[in-house]
């Protein structure tokens, strides 16, 4: 899936994943798209949830190794 930007937070504890995340949301305008790049765990569980939560259209998480569910993944959120 192509995406307007892009947003690694693997270096990020929660909730710092989803605050930047959110951050870099609410500068897009609706129906642009954002990739982002998170981990397995608190991350991957927390931010899809809350972005759903606030009305946002969440594809994936996909993980970048499909051998390896427990590492880092990726999600595209559509602004609403």
């Amino acid at each position: 899936m192509s995406a307007d930007y892009f947003l690694d937070i693997t270096a990020d504890v929660c909730p710092l994943t989803f605050v930047r995340t959110k951050l870099r949301v609410e500068r897009m305008t609706p129906g642009e798209t954002l990739e982002v790049r998170l981990n397995a765990g608190e991350p991957l569980e927390n931010v899809p949830r809350s972005l759903i939560e606030l009305g946002h259209s969440v594809q994936g998480p996909e993980p970048e190794n499909a051998s390896a569910s427990e590492g880092v993944h990726r999600l595209w959120v559509t602004k609403r």
